[in-house]
């Protein structure tokens, strides 16, 4: 007997070894991704500064030209502030992405941990007061450690002493 399935039945997925298995990507948003990506890499390298820096020299070098005129002084400060504006957005995109990607590791890292609190996962969707009264819990915990830790000076761990 065959191990296949018959050709009525559908075999089940493979994963590719990129990709998460359950998880779809958006096409309509991989473009622009990829290209953050890609620029970030280049913009932030060595060969993007030393480019930048001849732009400028270069611009600096045909002032005598235009004998320094506003129209000269004019293209650099137009060409810095479009590059800073492109900036502004390759850079939101790259943090948004980084930290996504942290808390998507969090959240697999407290989902794996039997002690953790589940609770945690997803708490960068809270809001404001939420994430206050999360922060004020913890700062109780840490004085009650700290209380702890100065009464039993041996007790380096914050768990009670099971000796």
């Amino acid at each position: 007997m065959s191990n296949q399935a018959p050709p009525h039945q559908s075999q089940p997925k493979q994963t590719p070894p990129n990709r998460i298995a359950g998880v779809e990507t958006r096409h309509i948003h991989d473009w622009f991704g990829r290209f953050a990506v890609a620029a970030s890499t280049w913009l932030g390298s060595t060969w993007a500064f030393a480019a930048a820096a001849l732009i400028v020299a270069v611009w600096f070098a045909v002032g005598p030209l235009f004998h320094f005129s506003p129209k000269w002084e004019q293209s650099i400060n137009t060409g810095i502030a479009l590059a800073t504006l492109f900036m502004v957005f390759l850079i939101q995109n790259m943090q948004n992405r980084d930290a996504r990607a942290i808390n998507l590791k969090l959240n697999e890292l407290i989902r794996a941990i039997d002690k953790a609190r589940n609770q945690m996962i997803d708490i960068e969707r809270l809001t404001d007061a939420e994430l206050d009264d999360l922060q004020a819990t913890y700062e109780k915990v840490k004085t009650a450690w700290s209380e702890r830790h100065a009464r039993h000076p041996a007790d380096r761990t914050g768990r009670a002493e099971e000796q």
